[in-house]
């Protein structure tokens, strides 16, 4: 066995996989407040995660059909624009993820540091 780095492409499908979840997340968290999709991709870039739009866009469609997210077309500034916000169920799980996420933030770190638990 070599210590040689690993493939790009093997890096890239993990990181990939790492941020999936913690962009379902972010794009909840991010939809306490309502926006359309452009203000939601520029807000959660201010918060230093960037996304794509195609990336994003099915992502929101695949949380408003599990019942997450509600969204409305509206008019504005002469441009018809799909605005999203928290749905009642998204309003009470998101606690619960973050609770979730918190324990696994913990728990990495402590794999980090070598295991100590605190």
């Amino acid at each position: 066995m070599t210590d040689a780095s690993p493939p790009a492409e093997l890096f890239e499908n993990l990181r990939i996989e790492l941020r999936s979840g913690c962009l379902i997340l972010a794009v909840l968290g991010q939809l306490g407040t309502e926006h359309y999709g452009y203000s939601l991709r520029q807000a959660l870039a201010a918060a230093g995660l960037e996304i794509e739009e195609n990336t994003l866009y099915p992502m929101l469609r695949r949380l408003e059909k599990q019942g997450l997210l509600e969204s409305e077309w509206r008019e504005e500034n002469s441009r018809k624009k799909r605005f999203y916000r928290l749905s009642t169920a998204g309003r009470r799980i998101l606690p619960e993820l973050f609770k979730e996420w918190d324990g696994i933030e913990g728990a990495l770190k402590r794999i980090r540091e070598g295991g100590r638990k605190r």
